[in-house]
């Protein structure tokens, strides 16, 4: 959408989100990650998220036992993503205001089904 159409789309979006149920839990994960990654800049990605272009990262286990989402249900699936020293951390708690409670809802659930897939 071009000019001057594309004004109208803008004041639709600009009103919608004025009118949108507020939450501050993005600003809050934000914060945590940001606070996280200041104080953690070396952490080591984890083996199973690394590729292994060479013969020495094939036998280090680089990418060994990753499991590719997209073929799980909902593409989702419980893996390691985080460093290490994160581990089982959740930065974004989506509160139960707005589309937050369906986002909140659609989280529960995957996890719970995905929770046979621990190892």
């Amino acid at each position: 959408i071009g000019m001057p159409e594309c004004n109208v789309t803008l004041a639709h979006a600009v009103t919608y989100l004025s009118m949108a149920p507020k939450s501050n839990a993005l600003y809050i994960a934000y914060g945590e990650c940001r606070e996280d990654a200041m104080h953690m800049l070396a952490e080591p990605v984890p083996l199973q998220l690394r590729n292994a272009p060479t013969k020495l990262m094939e036998d280090l286990h680089y990418g060994e036992g990753y499991k590719y989402a997209h073929d799980y249900p909902n593409h989702y699936v419980r893996q390691q993503y985080l460093p290490y020293e994160l581990n089982g951390k959740e930065f974004y708690q989506p509160t139960g205001n707005g589309y937050e409670m369906k986002i909140r809802e659609h989280m529960k659930r995957i996890k719970e089904e995905a929770a046979h897939d621990i190892e």
